[in-house]
Protein backbone atom coordinates (compact mmCIF):
# COMPACT_ATOMS: atom_id res chain seq x y z
CA UNK A 1 0.00 0.00 0.00
CA UNK A 2 1.27 3.40 -0.93
CA UNK A 3 0.27 5.75 1.92
CA UNK A 4 1.36 9.40 2.16
CA UNK A 5 0.50 11.03 5.73
CA UNK A 6 0.09 14.73 5.92
CA UNK A 7 0.64 15.89 9.38
CA UNK A 8 0.42 19.30 10.91
CA UNK A 9 3.26 18.39 13.68
CA UNK A 10 6.25 15.85 13.32
CA UNK A 11 9.39 15.10 15.20
CA UNK A 12 11.67 16.87 16.85
CA UNK A 13 8.46 18.50 17.94
CA UNK A 14 6.99 16.87 21.12
CA UNK A 15 3.68 16.31 21.42
CA UNK A 16 0.77 13.79 20.85
CA UNK A 17 0.12 14.49 17.12
CA UNK A 18 3.84 14.17 16.30
CA UNK A 19 4.46 11.33 18.51
CA UNK A 20 1.45 9.25 17.15
CA UNK A 21 2.83 10.34 13.03
CA UNK A 22 5.93 8.74 13.75
CA UNK A 23 4.92 5.65 15.21
CA UNK A 24 2.34 5.25 12.61
CA UNK A 25 5.10 5.88 10.20
CA UNK A 26 7.43 3.07 11.28
CA UNK A 27 4.81 0.53 11.76
CA UNK A 28 3.60 1.06 7.29
CA UNK A 29 7.03 0.94 6.94
CA UNK A 30 7.67 -2.52 9.38
CA UNK A 31 4.43 -3.77 7.85
CA UNK A 32 6.40 -3.65 4.32
CA UNK A 33 4.10 -0.18 3.50
CA UNK A 34 5.41 2.41 0.67
CA UNK A 35 5.08 5.69 3.14
CA UNK A 36 5.74 9.16 2.78
CA UNK A 37 5.51 12.22 5.53
CA UNK A 38 4.39 15.61 4.64
CA UNK A 39 5.03 17.99 7.31
CA UNK A 40 5.68 21.56 8.18
CA UNK A 41 9.53 22.90 8.65
CA UNK A 42 11.04 23.16 11.37
CA UNK A 43 12.34 26.46 13.01
CA UNK A 44 15.75 27.31 11.42
CA UNK A 45 18.34 25.72 13.92
CA UNK A 46 16.12 23.00 15.20
CA UNK A 47 17.08 19.38 15.31
CA UNK A 48 17.73 17.65 11.89
CA UNK A 49 15.55 15.22 11.08
CA UNK A 50 16.80 12.17 11.58
CA UNK A 51 14.00 10.03 13.45
CA UNK A 52 11.78 9.56 9.98
CA UNK A 53 11.26 6.16 8.57
CA UNK A 54 10.57 6.83 5.10
CA UNK A 55 11.04 10.23 2.65
CA UNK A 56 9.80 13.23 4.27
CA UNK A 57 8.75 16.28 2.79
CA UNK A 58 8.91 19.75 4.42
CA UNK A 59 6.59 22.36 3.60
CA UNK A 60 7.47 26.42 4.19
CA UNK A 61 5.81 27.51 8.05
CA UNK A 62 5.89 30.39 10.29
CA UNK A 63 5.52 30.15 14.05
CA UNK A 64 2.19 30.67 15.46
CA UNK A 65 1.66 33.96 17.46
CA UNK A 66 2.20 34.00 20.92
CA UNK A 67 3.15 30.19 20.61
CA UNK A 68 6.32 30.05 18.69
CA UNK A 69 6.85 26.32 19.36
CA UNK A 70 4.00 25.69 16.83
CA UNK A 71 4.82 26.00 13.07
CA UNK A 72 1.94 26.62 11.09
CA UNK A 73 2.17 25.56 7.41
CA UNK A 74 1.93 27.98 4.33
CA UNK A 75 0.32 27.34 1.24
CA UNK A 76 2.30 25.52 -1.30
CA UNK A 77 1.93 23.16 -4.12
CA UNK A 78 4.32 20.55 -2.40
CA UNK A 79 1.05 18.74 -0.82
CA UNK A 80 -0.61 17.73 -3.84
CA UNK A 81 2.85 16.89 -5.65
CA UNK A 82 3.78 14.81 -2.96
CA UNK A 83 0.63 13.19 -3.10
CA UNK A 84 0.84 12.74 -6.77
CA UNK A 85 4.39 11.90 -7.16
CA UNK A 86 3.99 8.83 -4.89
CA UNK A 87 1.02 7.69 -6.84
CA UNK A 88 -0.66 7.34 -3.05
CA UNK A 89 -3.39 4.65 -2.56
CA UNK A 90 -4.60 6.47 0.19
CA UNK A 91 -4.34 10.05 1.97
CA UNK A 92 -3.31 9.56 6.11
CA UNK A 93 -4.48 13.27 7.98
CA UNK A 94 -3.10 13.82 11.26
CA UNK A 95 -4.95 16.47 13.51
CA UNK A 96 -6.22 18.00 9.70
CA UNK A 97 -6.77 21.96 10.31
CA UNK A 98 -4.33 23.90 7.91
CA UNK A 99 -1.87 21.65 6.12
CA UNK A 100 -4.27 18.62 6.42
CA UNK A 101 -7.39 20.83 4.78
CA UNK A 102 -4.44 21.33 1.87
CA UNK A 103 -3.98 17.57 2.02
CA UNK A 104 -7.88 16.59 2.28
CA UNK A 105 -8.30 19.10 -0.92
CA UNK A 106 -5.49 17.70 -2.85
CA UNK A 107 -6.60 13.75 -2.17
CA UNK A 108 -9.98 15.04 -3.05
CA UNK A 109 -8.83 16.13 -6.94
CA UNK A 110 -6.35 13.49 -7.54
CA UNK A 111 -9.52 11.43 -6.35
CA UNK A 112 -7.30 9.82 -3.55
CA UNK A 113 -9.22 8.11 -0.61
CA UNK A 114 -8.45 9.90 2.64
CA UNK A 115 -8.44 9.23 6.33
CA UNK A 116 -8.74 11.80 8.64
CA UNK A 117 -7.40 11.13 12.66
CA UNK A 118 -8.75 13.36 15.10
CA UNK A 119 -6.39 14.36 17.80
CA UNK A 120 -6.88 17.75 19.35
CA UNK A 121 -9.50 19.69 20.87
CA UNK A 122 -9.82 22.72 18.55
CA UNK A 123 -12.83 23.56 20.48
CA UNK A 124 -11.76 23.22 23.49
CA UNK A 125 -8.34 25.36 22.57
CA UNK A 126 -10.65 28.06 21.05
CA UNK A 127 -11.99 28.63 24.20
CA UNK A 128 -9.08 28.63 26.13
CA UNK A 129 -7.10 31.17 23.82
CA UNK A 130 -9.45 33.40 22.65
CA UNK A 131 -12.52 33.02 24.64
CA UNK A 132 -14.77 32.52 21.94
CA UNK A 133 -14.80 31.12 18.61
CA UNK A 134 -15.88 27.84 19.81
CA UNK A 135 -18.20 27.22 17.43
CA UNK A 136 -15.93 28.28 14.07
CA UNK A 137 -13.35 25.65 15.21
CA UNK A 138 -16.56 23.07 14.88
CA UNK A 139 -17.50 24.55 11.58
CA UNK A 140 -13.65 23.99 10.33
CA UNK A 141 -13.33 20.43 12.02
CA UNK A 142 -16.73 18.94 10.42
CA UNK A 143 -15.73 20.77 7.25
CA UNK A 144 -12.35 18.95 6.87
CA UNK A 145 -13.49 15.70 8.55
CA UNK A 146 -16.50 15.74 6.55
CA UNK A 147 -14.96 15.54 3.06
CA UNK A 148 -12.63 12.09 4.53
CA UNK A 149 -14.33 8.53 3.45
CA UNK A 150 -13.33 8.11 7.41
CA UNK A 151 -12.15 10.03 10.43
CA UNK A 152 -10.85 7.90 13.33
CA UNK A 153 -11.53 9.01 16.83
CA UNK A 154 -8.80 7.95 20.26
CA UNK A 155 -11.74 7.46 22.54
CA UNK A 156 -15.08 7.40 23.27
CA UNK A 157 -15.50 11.34 24.24
CA UNK A 158 -14.02 11.94 21.45
CA UNK A 159 -16.13 10.36 19.13
CA UNK A 160 -19.24 10.93 20.95
CA UNK A 161 -18.07 14.76 20.19
CA UNK A 162 -17.10 14.48 16.38
CA UNK A 163 -20.52 12.96 15.92
CA UNK A 164 -22.58 15.17 18.65
CA UNK A 165 -21.50 17.81 15.61
CA UNK A 166 -22.52 16.43 12.64
CA UNK A 167 -18.88 14.45 11.65
CA UNK A 168 -20.01 11.75 9.73
CA UNK A 169 -18.16 8.40 9.07
CA UNK A 170 -16.32 7.95 12.58
CA UNK A 171 -14.81 5.14 13.76
CA UNK A 172 -12.71 4.62 16.92
CA UNK A 173 -8.78 4.22 16.96
CA UNK A 174 -6.98 4.33 20.29
CA UNK A 175 -3.08 4.84 20.49
CA UNK A 176 -0.64 2.44 21.38
CA UNK A 177 2.09 2.80 24.24
CA UNK A 178 5.83 1.78 24.34
CA UNK A 179 5.28 -1.26 26.95
CA UNK A 180 9.28 -2.12 26.69
CA UNK A 181 10.50 1.81 27.04
CA UNK A 182 8.07 2.87 30.29
CA UNK A 183 7.98 0.07 32.47
CA UNK A 184 8.29 -0.04 36.27
CA UNK A 185 12.26 -1.32 36.67
CA UNK A 186 13.15 1.94 34.96
CA UNK A 187 12.41 3.39 38.51
CA UNK A 188 15.51 5.41 39.63
CA UNK A 189 16.22 5.98 43.24
CA UNK A 190 19.61 8.20 42.69
CA UNK A 191 16.96 10.43 40.56
CA UNK A 192 14.68 10.31 43.40
CA UNK A 193 17.23 11.26 45.98
CA UNK A 194 17.60 13.78 43.50
CA UNK A 195 14.43 14.96 43.65
CA UNK A 196 13.62 14.56 46.94
CA UNK A 197 16.41 14.81 49.02
CA UNK A 198 14.55 13.82 52.29
CA UNK A 199 12.27 11.85 51.08
CA UNK A 200 9.03 13.39 49.60
CA UNK A 201 6.60 11.78 47.96
CA UNK A 202 7.37 12.24 43.82
CA UNK A 203 3.84 13.79 42.49
CA UNK A 204 4.85 14.60 38.45
CA UNK A 205 3.56 16.35 35.11
CA UNK A 206 4.29 15.38 31.25
CA UNK A 207 3.63 17.97 29.03
CA UNK A 208 2.90 21.08 27.38
CA UNK A 209 3.42 23.95 29.55
CA UNK A 210 0.67 25.84 27.76
CA UNK A 211 -2.62 27.61 29.26
CA UNK A 212 -5.14 24.76 27.58
CA UNK A 213 -3.33 21.89 30.31
CA UNK A 214 -4.38 24.14 33.37
CA UNK A 215 -0.99 22.76 35.17
CA UNK A 216 -1.73 25.63 37.57
CA UNK A 217 -4.36 22.78 39.35
CA UNK A 218 -1.19 21.44 40.96
CA UNK A 219 -0.85 24.59 43.05
CA UNK A 220 -2.45 22.85 46.08
CA UNK A 221 -0.37 19.64 45.47
CA UNK A 222 2.74 21.98 46.12
CA UNK A 223 1.32 22.78 49.46
CA UNK A 224 1.08 19.26 50.88
CA UNK A 225 3.72 18.02 53.56
CA UNK A 226 5.92 15.59 52.69
CA UNK A 227 5.01 16.18 48.62
CA UNK A 228 7.67 17.29 45.85
CA UNK A 229 5.58 17.89 42.82
CA UNK A 230 7.65 17.52 39.55
CA UNK A 231 7.38 19.37 36.20
CA UNK A 232 8.20 17.69 32.82
CA UNK A 233 7.91 19.56 29.71
CA UNK A 234 8.27 22.96 28.33
CA UNK A 235 5.86 26.25 26.58
CA UNK A 236 4.75 29.84 27.32
CA UNK A 237 3.01 28.89 30.20
CA UNK A 238 6.59 27.94 32.30
CA UNK A 239 7.89 31.46 33.92
CA UNK A 240 4.16 32.13 34.98
CA UNK A 241 4.12 28.54 36.01
CA UNK A 242 7.29 28.94 38.26
CA UNK A 243 5.63 31.80 40.19
CA UNK A 244 2.15 29.78 41.24
CA UNK A 245 4.16 25.94 41.67
CA UNK A 246 6.81 27.52 44.61
CA UNK A 247 8.63 24.17 45.73
CA UNK A 248 8.25 22.49 42.40
CA UNK A 249 10.73 21.25 40.50
CA UNK A 250 11.01 21.50 36.78
CA UNK A 251 13.07 19.54 34.38
CA UNK A 252 12.70 20.68 30.97
CA UNK A 253 11.97 18.70 28.41
CA UNK A 254 12.89 14.93 28.60
CA UNK A 255 12.12 11.97 25.60
CA UNK A 256 13.46 8.53 25.19
CA UNK A 257 14.48 6.75 28.15
CA UNK A 258 15.26 9.72 30.09
CA UNK A 259 11.68 10.55 30.34
CA UNK A 260 10.92 6.79 31.07
CA UNK A 261 13.12 6.98 33.85
CA UNK A 262 11.27 9.82 35.16
CA UNK A 263 8.04 8.57 35.02
CA UNK A 264 8.85 5.25 36.81
CA UNK A 265 10.46 7.62 39.44
CA UNK A 266 6.91 9.18 40.68
CA UNK A 267 5.05 7.94 43.05
CA UNK A 268 1.80 9.63 41.41
CA UNK A 269 1.38 10.84 38.24
CA UNK A 270 -0.74 13.67 37.89
CA UNK A 271 -2.91 15.63 34.37
CA UNK A 272 -4.54 18.63 34.92
CA UNK A 273 -5.62 19.50 30.94
CA UNK A 274 -9.63 19.09 30.50
CA UNK A 275 -9.42 19.10 26.53
CA UNK A 276 -7.49 16.14 25.59
CA UNK A 277 -8.88 13.36 23.21
CA UNK A 278 -6.33 10.53 24.42
CA UNK A 279 -3.86 11.68 26.93
CA UNK A 280 -0.92 9.73 25.70
CA UNK A 281 0.71 10.64 29.14
CA UNK A 282 -1.39 8.74 31.04
CA UNK A 283 -0.94 5.59 29.50
CA UNK A 284 3.01 6.36 29.40
CA UNK A 285 1.94 6.32 33.30
CA UNK A 286 0.41 3.18 33.64
CA UNK A 287 2.93 1.47 31.54
CA UNK A 288 5.72 2.82 33.86
CA UNK A 289 3.42 1.03 36.77
CA UNK A 290 2.28 4.66 38.50
CA UNK A 291 -0.69 5.50 39.87
CA UNK A 292 -2.84 8.38 37.92
CA UNK A 293 -5.29 11.62 39.23
CA UNK A 294 -6.89 12.68 35.87
CA UNK A 295 -9.35 14.96 35.49
CA UNK A 296 -13.12 13.19 34.37
CA UNK A 297 -13.37 14.52 30.73
CA UNK A 298 -12.38 13.07 27.48
CA UNK A 299 -9.21 10.76 27.24
CA UNK A 300 -8.91 9.50 30.73
CA UNK A 301 -12.33 8.22 30.95
CA UNK A 302 -11.27 5.47 28.47
CA UNK A 303 -7.95 5.08 30.32
CA UNK A 304 -8.19 5.37 34.26
CA UNK A 305 -10.46 2.78 35.68
CA UNK A 306 -11.49 5.21 38.60
CA UNK A 307 -10.79 3.30 42.14
CA UNK A 308 -8.71 0.30 40.48
CA UNK A 309 -5.50 2.19 38.11
CA UNK A 310 -6.21 5.46 39.43
CA UNK A 311 -8.77 8.46 40.47
CA UNK A 312 -10.58 10.60 38.39
CA UNK A 313 -12.09 14.12 39.03
CA UNK A 314 -14.36 16.87 38.52
CA UNK A 315 -12.02 19.26 35.75
CA UNK A 316 -10.55 22.12 36.19
CA UNK A 317 -11.33 21.60 40.87
CA UNK A 318 -7.53 22.49 42.23
CA UNK A 319 -8.95 20.82 45.82
CA UNK A 320 -10.09 17.45 44.31
CA UNK A 321 -6.78 16.96 42.30
CA UNK A 322 -5.19 18.17 45.97
CA UNK A 323 -7.90 15.65 47.55
CA UNK A 324 -6.89 12.76 45.37
CA UNK A 325 -3.31 13.47 45.53
CA UNK A 326 -3.09 13.53 49.38
CA UNK A 327 -5.32 9.91 49.81
CA UNK A 328 -2.79 8.16 47.48
CA UNK A 329 0.27 10.06 49.79
CA UNK A 330 -1.18 8.22 52.70
CA UNK A 331 -1.71 4.62 51.41
CA UNK A 332 1.76 3.14 49.82
CA UNK A 333 -0.58 -0.06 49.81
CA UNK A 334 -2.82 1.33 47.39
CA UNK A 335 -0.75 3.38 45.44
CA UNK A 336 1.05 -0.29 44.26
CA UNK A 337 -2.18 -1.90 43.60
CA UNK A 338 -3.21 1.05 41.55
CA UNK A 339 0.61 0.71 39.60
CA UNK A 340 0.34 -2.90 39.24
CA UNK A 341 -3.51 -2.67 37.37
CA UNK A 342 -2.43 0.33 35.37
CA UNK A 343 0.42 -1.91 34.23
CA UNK A 344 -1.51 -4.87 33.12
CA UNK A 345 -4.28 -2.60 31.64
CA UNK A 346 -1.66 -1.63 29.07
CA UNK A 347 0.14 -4.26 28.29
CA UNK A 348 -1.52 -5.00 25.27
CA UNK A 349 -2.01 -1.70 23.99
CA UNK A 350 1.31 -2.08 21.84
CA UNK A 351 1.79 0.37 19.02
CA UNK A 352 1.98 -2.85 16.67
CA UNK A 353 -1.07 -3.71 18.01
CA UNK A 354 -2.89 -0.50 17.28
CA UNK A 355 -1.04 -0.15 13.73
CA UNK A 356 -2.51 -3.37 12.22
CA UNK A 357 -5.95 -1.58 13.39
CA UNK A 358 -5.20 1.49 11.59
CA UNK A 359 -4.40 -0.65 8.39
CA UNK A 360 -7.61 -2.40 8.58
CA UNK A 361 -9.37 0.50 8.65
CA UNK A 362 -7.38 1.50 5.65
CA UNK A 363 -8.05 -1.54 3.86
CA UNK A 364 -12.16 -1.07 4.63
CA UNK A 365 -11.78 2.07 3.53
CA UNK A 366 -10.12 0.94 -0.11
CA UNK A 367 -12.95 -1.92 -0.29
CA UNK A 368 -15.65 0.99 -0.02
CA UNK A 369 -14.51 3.26 -2.22
CA UNK A 370 -13.07 0.41 -5.13
CA UNK A 371 -17.21 -1.11 -4.49
CA UNK A 372 -18.18 2.65 -4.74
CA UNK A 373 -16.38 3.00 -8.04
CA UNK A 374 -17.79 -0.49 -9.51
CA UNK A 375 -21.29 0.71 -8.86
Amino acid sequence: MRVVIVTESFPPDVNGVAHCTLQTARHLVDRGHDCVVVAPATAPGSDADTSAPCPLVRIPSLPLPGYPQVRVALPSRRVAAAIADHRADLVHLASPFVLGARGMAAAARLGVPAVAVYQTDLGGYARTYMGAGEAAAWRRIRSVHSAADLTLAPSGAALRDLTAHGVPRVSLWPRGVDTVRFRPDRRDEALRRELAPNGELLVGYVGRLAPEKQVELLSGVCALDGVRVVVVGDGPSRPGLEQVLPGAVFLGRRTGDELARVFASLDVFTHTGPFETFCQTVQEAMASGVPVVAPAAGGPLDLVAHGRTGLLVPPRDAAAVRDAVWSLSADPALRAAYGAAGRAAVEGRTWAAVGDRLIGHYTDVLATRKAVLAA
